[in-house]
């Protein structure tokens, strides 16, 4: 991602930059998951915007070490895979944008339908009324209920609503990474500067994807929840909540979402930047 290193040369950095963002950003994707589903959180006034954020912080964490490994693994995946597959791509002449925007569409297509049970699992169990344990339970009782096509159900809507976020980000991601002024080598201040442009181009590109899925997001989970078809969830949302249904959950998601994708792509570059100057020297 940055430094005039090659996606190629650093796969650990994209993994260890993916781990930790899922582990930070645990708490904000319980609270977000709550919120799109429309969860009711126990004990708590339905009325409390605080309610989900203080459940998301609160044990017990169910599912949390499944949850972080597939988000590990399916971030770093698209991440590098975006980044590796626009440098083959470029080395054959296909244009900057097609670069940047095939890779990403197939990876993250990929990721998605490989990894939707651990997906809807994971968010089946967060449910304060559920009585289910764990990662392996809620996969059972998807099973049970709905059968092996069951759990991929809302393969859909995630396909629509991670592949525009990933494409999305990856777009903004590059845009200013080339836009940018660059960092003179020879300033002191190189590597603070070089974080400073890194931090800019993750903000706006995980915020960038946030907003423009949150529909999305709201429909995938209401798929889980209910288990209804893409269409039917819209149908449903639309007359329980009419057009509102669009942006519900979207202060949360905004956080889930931004923040995880802005902070795997800073501490990639972060990695990269700290491993080639230890090569330097």
């Amino acid at each position: 991602m940055g430094g005039g290193s090659t996606a190629k040369e650093h796969p650990i950095e994209y993994f260890c930059a993916s781990t930790l963002a899922a582990v930070l950003n645990y708490p904000l994707w319980r609270a977000s998951a709550l919120g799109q589903s429309g969860f009711r959180v126990i004990g708590h006034s339905s009325n409390s915007a605080l309610a989900p954020y203080l459940y998301a912080f609160s044990p017990p964490y169910k599912g949390m070490l499944a949850t972080v490994m597939g988000m590990s693994w399916a971030r770093a995946a698209i991440f590098y895979g975006s980044d590796r597959g626009k440098e083959i791509l470029q080395s054959m002449g296909v244009s900057n944008t097609m670069s940047t925007v095939l890779p990403t569409l197939f990876v993250s297509t990929f990721v998605q339908c490989l990894n939707m049970p651990l997906v809807r699992s994971t968010i089946t169990l967060q449910n304060p009324e559920s009585s289910v344990r764990n990662i392996r339970e809620s996969l059972r009782q998807i099973y049970t209920n709905h059968g092996l096509a069951g759990l991929w159900h809302g393969t859909s809507a995630g396909i629509l609503k991670t592949v525009p976020k990933y494409c999305t980000a990856i777009l903004v991601k590059n845009y200013l990474q080339d836009t940018l002024p660059e960092v003179d080598p020879q300033s002191p201040t190189k590597d603070r500067d070089k974080l400073i442009n890194s931090a800019i181009k993750s903000s706006a590109a995980g915020v960038a994807g946030a907003i423009l899925t949150n529909p999305l997001d709201v429909i995938r989970n209401e798929m889980f929840k209910t288990n209804l078809s893409l269409f039917q969830s819209i149908q449903h949302l639309h007359k329980e909540l009419g057009w509102n249904f669009l942006v519900r959950g979207i202060s949360k998601n905004v956080v889930a979402v931004s923040i995880p994708v802005a902070s795997t792509i800073f501490f990639t570059d972060a990695f990269i930047q700290y491993t080639n100057s230890r090569r330097e020297i």
